[in-house]
């Protein structure tokens, strides 16, 4: 995904209350961060996820909404965010389309053996709905601050 993309109509599932909804991404609105995290409930996704609740308030207040993207469940981010108290929105790509789009599903490598698994990546989009920065191979600390800091910049 390149600076100029628009953000891709992919459809992700949110769940709000209780109640799981197809939402595609670009109905989401503008501007807005996206980060991709690799499973719930594991020690970066859980600092990078409560470092962006942290600065949810900071994000709000720029107008910039956040949603954070992994394959797992519905059912695991609900508990994900109760057991850790999250703020940010979190949203299921379990079938892949989200991160194929964003072209986050990457070979990785841990202890010498091979995987196919998410790349910890985040997108912001602009007002108009273009990408205009993406983090790849993040570094969970400092990030969220650094993404507010070009959120607000915008």
């Amino acid at each position: 995904m390149d600076d100029g993309s628009k953000i891709p109509d992919v459809t992700v599932t949110i769940d709000e209350a209780g109640n799981e909804a197809a939402v595609s991404l670009a109905s989401l609105g503008a501007p807005l961060v996206v980060y991709f995290y690799p499973k719930d409930d594991t020690s970066g996704c859980t600092t990078e996820a409560k470092d962006f609740s942290a600065l949810a308030d900071a994000f709000e207040a720029a107008g910039v909404k956040v949603v954070g993207i992994s394959k797992d469940t519905p059912a695991s981010h609900a508990k994900f965010s109760a057991k850790h108290a999250l703020t940010v929105q979190l949203a299921s790509d379990v079938d892949g389309v989200a991160c194929e789009a964003f072209g986050v599903w990457v070979e990785k490598a841990m202890y010498g053996k091979k995987y196919m698994g998410i790349e910890r990546a985040t997108f912001l989009f602009g007002a108009d709905g273009t990408l205009t920065k993406t983090w790849r191979k993040v570094r969970v600390p400092g990030h969220a601050e650094a993404v507010l800091a070009a959120a607000k910049a915008l």
